[in-house]
């Protein structure tokens, strides 16, 4: 890996980190004791946490097929005959890059494939929203420069994605931070202290209402519709809201509830009558382990995003249908192909189905009894390079490789599958 020389010595080279949606790029990576590697100029456990699983500990890379040791070729031509002789394949996990992404599009029109990623349930809350009503968002960039006004759902954010604030925050900017909690609150009663120098929460509105009733209500006020016995704290923040030159609202879909969708359409609703006036957006912090480029790669290609299937009938998108818990559920799959090339998590479904992963080298174990094959992968950012989408949908960044691993990608392994097939598929 190569160095810039300063003053004070050697400094690594800027280093855009791959295990979080924000993909944060302000920050370096250098190579450390016992053959792993540390954070340069920030202290995220996210990150720390994924680095540490590249290390000296990592396990031996070697495919297996039935749980034992093998070559790349006989993995590959395993991993083929399994999905060739499946009736309807599943492909879960989708943790890969861009490039994987278009080599798993064409494998899963070649197979007759569903596909849905690890985070399915949580991507459909924002893509039915998208669906349904369309919606209004910014960059990073325009919400750390403009925004007067931040509202967090529920909860902050901080725990699934530690960054997000320097991302989104000045510390010297005007932005007042609200955090809008609703009866039922998984983070009800927890602290909202926050690290030294942070931009304090200005306001921690809590409402005796779920919180679909609770941002329906802030809907109607914001519209200044009359609505009997408003509660104050939801009639105040509706002013505050109102009186705002830049309103953001900010939530994890992975964190919203089962009506996480309805809820997103009544965000959607406040931004709509805000911008009649002034600015507002709505700022989703999801598409974790590459969810959110595989849905826009897919989408690219096909027009339709996940959960979809190229099959007899032609092109197909069924978000309830094609869900993968109950696709596993119903036993209405016959084959599994998991890919989750950055880290052992999310880790493969149990289910007792020939299934195929492409994974982590400490993963091995996910795919070791009979009718099992595991192929080793390079992760994107680490031992290999590639693109992924920001959480914010707009902006796609290179990710640089810290080192040559070894391992081939999640691109060339489904090439090779791919190539490898009986045939075609009707």
């Amino acid at each position: 890996m190569s160095v810039r020389q300063t003053p004070t010595g050697p400094t690594p080279p800027p280093w855009t980190c791959p295990f979080c949606p924000l993909l944060c790029d302000r920050y370096s990576v250098a190579p450390a004791g016992g053959g792993g590697w540390s954070l340069v100029g920030s202290d995220c456990p996210r990150a720390l946490a994924a680095l540490a699983r590249f290390g000296a500990g990592t396990a031996p890379a070697t495919p297996r097929v039935d749980g034992a040791a093998t070559d790349l070729e006989t993995a590959v031509q395993a991993a083929a005959a399994r999905l060739g002789a499946s009736r309807q394949p599943l492909f879960g996990g989708l943790g890969t890059d861009v490039a994987g992404a278009r080599a798993l599009y064409a494998l899963a029109c070649r197979t007759g494939a569903i596909c849905d990623p690890a985070g399915g349930a949580s991507l459909l809350k924002s893509l039915s929203a998208l669906q349904d009503r369309g919606g209004f968002t910014a960059t990073l960039a325009e919400v750390r420069a403009h925004a007067d006004l931040i509202v967090c759902l529920d909860a902050l954010p901080d725990d699934d994605y530690p960054e997000w604030r320097r991302r989104t925050l000045r510390e010297d900017g005007p932005a007042d931070l609200v955090v809008l909690r609703s009866r039922g609150s998984t983070a009800a009663g927890a602290s909202t202290a926050l690290p030294s120098g942070a931009i304090d929460v200005a306001a921690d509105v809590a409402v005796d209402a779920d919180l679909f009733d609770a941002v329906a209500l802030l809907a109607a006020l914001v519209a200044q519709r009359a609505v009997p016995a408003a509660p104050p704290a939801l009639a105040a923040l509706a002013a505050r809201l109102r009186a705002a030159r830049y309103a953001v609202f900010v939530y994890a879909p992975k964190r919203l509830p089962a009506s996480g969708a309805l809820i997103i359409e009544a965000v959607g609703r406040i931004v709509a009558t805000l911008n009649r006036r002034t600015r507002a957006v709505a700022l989703p912090l999801g598409g974790d382990d590459g969810a959110a480029t595989v849905n826009a790669v897919f989408a690219w290609l096909s027009g339709l995003p996940l959960r979809s299937r190229a099959g007899p009938a032609g092109l197909e998108h069924e978000p309830l249908r094609f869900d993968a818990a109950r696709l596993l559920g119903d036993g209405a799959v016959d084959a599994l192909l998991w890919i989750a090339s950055f880290g052992t998590e999310p880790a493969p479904p149990a289910a007792a189905l020939p299934r195929v992963v492409l994974g982590h080298p400490a993963d091995a174990d996910a795919a070791s009894g009979a009718g099992s094959v595991f192929i080793p992968v390079s992760t994107p950012g680490i031992g290999s390079s590639g693109h992924l989408l920001r959480t914010d949908g707009s902006v796609m960044l290179p990710l640089r490789a810290l080192h040559d691993d070894g391992l081939p990608s999640v691109a060339e392994v489904l090439r090779r599958i791919e190539q490898a097939l009986p045939g075609a598929r009707p």
